[in-house]
């Protein structure tokens, strides 16, 4: 039996059998998918079914390996058929190819890959390895970049085991070659640099000594350097000179073995494309000679040398680098010269230049740009760009700053330059080039160079066409200009600018504007007319009288302040929307009008409108709540005080009253969180000193009281009574403390009550109970009961009930004190007895005579001088002369009284003795005669 017999047992051929079905099944699974994909819209995109049942399908197949030939063979017919139905819908769809169009494809390598050792076919391995390569393409450029290593690792396991010098197929050599670089870069994109460049240098194993292939090789080293030079690292510029420098090595191999004419260009142009990013390298580490040395080699080579634009930007920057400005200045100016540089690269060389050379190079920035407008077309752009680094890079101090300035003043008010922006076509421009301007002059505002900022302004107007659409953004220009006069002082041309505003576009801004003109001329009565005109703009709102008022304060003019602020007054009860609150306004608006006293009249008056303001709507309202609305009121009240305290002094009577008045109004107010008697005491001063004034305001002007004046008078005086007579009011506690009504101000109350009794008819018992009431009080005391006595005993509304009542309380309380003043004692006594003296006459002698001998009980014992001598001679000397009137009417037991009383008080005045003496001689006389008479008589009565 053969051996093939023997083998071909039954079980094999079973085995066989089922093998075969399985292959065809997993295969008509595969076909069927393709058939559906292939009727498959290309404007629809791909399901995901597609890639999922080819792989499911392959997995079953891989698991019956190994194949028969037909059945390989058949993978391959329907790995390219599925291949080319790829191609086809990537082709019809106008879609970016996706994710799932590359499962497909990778499919399709994978059914290559299973069967690559197929016979038959030419080449398998290659072709496997190119379908693997072109679908590692598809999943780089989809930025998957580990599925792409992977298709570019499986090909190359395709082709690794091929001997290079037997691969004569320019497309083999061409793909062993396109492996490495794929791989290189998909390398490089996961940053595992190291490989990356590792598979460059493994690339020269495969360049065949094709002039392409070293070009390709060529131009991704220079790929990889100028990436690498990007990173603007020191130790990553090193890294990209070496890469480039790879790069012109390969070019110089290159060069060497090309035989076609195109090829020689494209290498040519690829080496000085490497000179040049190595001189950019070089620039870039600031090894400025090196640079140099690249751009004559550059310039040098070939008939007529490198003329690329870049060149003349390197030299440029190289020698600024060295220092050298002069041949940059030559280098830059060279590039005006050349009309093929294009307009970008010498705006960046200008850009530059000016970088390097600053404001001692804006002089030849603009005499370059200047000259370019000459040769070649400039657009708007670069203008705005010019402009831009010439004022975009911060404004600096001094010279340097008024030389930039300078330059771009000149430069954008050439009409060379304004023509650039002429036409709808450059209205983008056009407006960027004004905010260029407009940015850079508001700088300066800010920083109160004002010459320097309407310079710039005026030159923002240039591009700011004459049409009635951009009526307002002029206007906007003129305002501005009218705000750098003003910081400039330069008021009529700021009025001019400013008229020039209203003309375009009429409103708030543009008055306030006038208003400050007109206050900065000290012209306060235009002024003030321009601040009343103001609520009739349309887009008035009431923070412009408010700022007007501020502008008022900082110029000092106080008239337009009050003006302003009174103005702003009358908007509270509108219902508008308010900058601040009404009574702020109000306590600036007093505040401002004090410091003037001539203006007192007015600040009485708006303080009576804003307690008017409060009564309306409302104590919390008006000052506000809680603590806020506690001081505010305090401060209204106490300024009322002060006020009336002040112009009681000035002996404004009238004022004083009113103010005190106000103040005890002010101090009467409840505020939320307040009770009503917490300023009872400051209430009840102030009423007693508001009617005192009014009756010093009398007394001033000798005019007398109207008995109405003279009741309200006592009317709101009564308050105050009934604050001080309660046990409340007298001594109260607040926070802790004890707060008491002085003294002197009980005094007042009683003093100013008698005084306006004393108008009345019938209140004599009233004014003594008055008197009686202060007298039983704590705050009594002598001299406020002498004071009283006082003025009771005289003028035409006196009375001697109260003068007795209160000079003898008053009497008896200094007498009571450890150290008398005798001098009140004795003015006392002097009072008592002429008051007992004019209204008792002879009628009460005994009692007169009891004041006398009071006084004598009183210098009894005394030292000398402790009881003021006039007031002793002077009762001495009355006492005595009392006597005359009794003589001459014969009531000698009388006459003898007064004698006796006059020696006796004599006796203790020193002095007296020549005046004792006589009086001595005469009582005796007198008593001689008197003891005549009375004997004459008695025998006169015996006859």
């Amino acid at each position: 039996m053969r051996i093939a017999e023997i083998s071909s047992t039954p079980e094999h051929r079973r085995a066989s059998a089922a093998a075969e079905s399985d292959h065809s099944t997993a295969l008509s699974q595969i076909e069927s998918t393709i058939k559906s994909l292939e009727r498959h819209s290309p404007a629809h995109p791909l399901p995901d079914t597609f890639s999922s049942e080819l792989r499911q399908a392959l997995a079953q197949l891989s698991q019956l390996a190994p194949f028969p030939n037909s059945t390989k063979l058949l993978v391959w017919k329907l790995s390219y058929r599925l291949w080319n139905t790829c191609v086809d819908l990537a082709n019809a769809s106008a879609a970016k190819i996706d994710e799932e169009h590359a499962k497909l494809r990778q499919v399709a390598a994978q059914m290559l890959f299973l069967t690559a050792d197929v016979v038959g076919i030419p080449s398998p391995a290659f072709k496997s390895a190119l379908f693997f390569y072109k679908t590692g393409l598809i999943w780089y450029d989809l930025k998957t970049f580990d599925s792409a290593n992977n298709c570019f690792e499986k090909a190359t396991d395709l082709v690794s085991d091929i001997e290079i010098n037997s691969v004569s197929d320019d497309d083999e050599r061409k793909l062993l070659l396109d492996l490495n670089i794929s791989r290189s870069k998909a390398a490089w994109e996961v940053s595992d640099r190291n490989l990356a460049i590792n598979l460059l240098n493994r690339s020269k194993n495969v360049l065949f000594g094709v002039s392409r292939n070293y070009n390709a090789l060529a131009t991704q080293y220079l790929t990889f350097g100028k990436t690498m030079l990007s990173a603007s690292e020191s130790s990553a510029v090193n890294e990209a000179l070496k890469l480039m420098n790879e790069a012109l090595e390969l070019c110089e191999k290159g060069l060497r073995v090309v035989k076609r004419t195109e090829e020689t260009l494209n290498l040519k142009e690829l080496r000085l494309k490497t000179l040049r990013f190595i001189a950019a390298a070089h620039l870039q580490s600031d090894e400025f000679e090196s640079v140099l040395k690249c751009v004559k080699v550059l310039r040098d080579v070939g008939i007529g040398g490198d003329h690329h634009p870049s060149l003349s930007v390197l030299a440029m920057k190289a020698w600024l680098g060295l220092g050298r400005y002069g041949e940059a200045e030559k280098e830059l100016r060279g590039m005006v010269m050349n009309k093929g540089i294009p307009e970008g690269v010498w705006v960046s060389a200008v850009e530059s230049y000016f970088v390097a050379a600053g404001a001692a190079g804006a002089e030849t920035v603009k005499g370059v740009f200047l000259g370019l407008l000459e040769r070649c077309h400039v657009s708007a752009g670069a203008a705005i760009r010019v402009v831009n680094r010439l004022v975009g890079s911060g404004l600096s101090n001094g010279e340097g700053m008024k030389v930039r300035a300078s330059v771009v003043t000149e430069l954008v008010s050439d009409e060379r330059v304004v023509m650039l922006f002429d036409g709808e076509g450059a209205a983008k421009e056009r407006t960027t080039m004004h905010a260029l301007l407009w940015n850079c002059a508001t700088e300066y505002f800010r920083s109160k160079d004002y010459p320097l900022s309407a310079d710039m302004f005026e030159k923002s107007m240039l591009y700011v066409p004459h049409g009635i659409e951009n009526r307002i953004l002029r206007a906007k220009g003129y305002r501005v200009l009218c705000l750098c006069y003003l910081g400039l002082l330069q008021l009529d041309r700021a009025e001019e600018y400013i008229n020039e505003a209203e003309k375009l576009e009429p409103n708030i801004a543009s008055s306030f504007l006038k208003f400050k003109i007109f206050l900065q001329k000290n012209d306060h009565s235009s002024a003030i007319s321009q601040m009343q005109a103001m609520p009739s703009c349309l887009d008035f709102t009431t923070d412009f009288i408010s700022l007007a008022a501020h502008e008022a304060v900082a110029c000092r003019s106080l008239l337009v302040a009050t003006a302003s602020l009174s103005q702003l007054l009358n908007f509270y009860s509108s219902g508008k929307s308010m900058p601040t609150n009404e009574v702020v306004v109000f306590r600036t608006l007093v505040t401002i009008l004090s410091q003037d006293s001539a203006n007192d009249d007015d600040v009485l008056k708006n303080m009576k409108k804003a307690h008017h303001r409060q009564s309306e709507i409302g104590a919390d309202l008006f000052f506000g709540k809680s603590e806020v609305g506690r001081r505010e009121k305090n401060w209204f009240a106490g300024n009322a005080w002060n006020f009336g305290v002040r112009t009681g002094q000035e002996k404004k009577y009238d004022l004083s009253a009113e103010f005190f008045k106000l103040a005890s109004e002010f101090y009467g107010v409840v505020s939320e969180g307040e009770i009503e008697v917490d300023n009872d005491v400051m209430v009840c001063k102030s009423i007693i000193l508001s009617v005192s004034a009014i009756i010093a305001d009398e007394k001033q002007g000798k005019s007398t009281m109207l008995e109405t004046e003279v009741r309200q008078a006592i009317e709101l005086l009564s308050r105050a009574g009934k604050i001080l007579t309660t046990s409340s009011a007298n001594i109260r506690k607040n926070d802790d403390q004890v707060t008491t009504i002085e003294p002197n101000f009980f005094f007042i109350y009683t003093w100013t009550a008698y005084d306006l009794y004393s108008r009345l008819s019938d209140t004599d018992a009233q004014q003594l109970l008055l008197v009686k009431n202060f007298a039983g009080s704590k705050s009594c005391n002598p001299n406020y009961l002498l004071q009283i006595g006082l003025d009771a005993s005289q003028g035409p509304r006196s009375n001697p009930e109260v003068a007795t009542f209160a000079l003898n309380a008053s009497l008896t309380a200094l007498l009571s004190s450890p150290s008398p003043d005798y001098q009140s004692v004795a003015l006392i006594l002097r009072k008592l007895i002429s008051i007992g003296t004019l209204y008792k006459g002879d009628k009460d002698e005994d009692s007169i005579i009891e004041m006398y001998k009071q006084a004598y009980r009183i210098m009894v014992g005394l030292k000398e001088g402790d009881y003021p001598i006039e007031e002793a001679k002077w009762l001495a000397t009355t006492a005595w002369n009392r006597a005359a009137l009794p003589v001459k009417m014969g009531r000698f037991e009388s006459a003898k009284k007064w004698m006796d009383i006059g020696l006796e008080l004599a006796v203790k005045v020193p002095g007296m003795h020549t005046y004792r003496s006589c009086m001595e001689e005469y009582v005796a006389g007198f008593e001689k005669k008197l003891i005549g008479k009375e004997n004459e008589s008695r025998t006169r009565g015996m006859l």
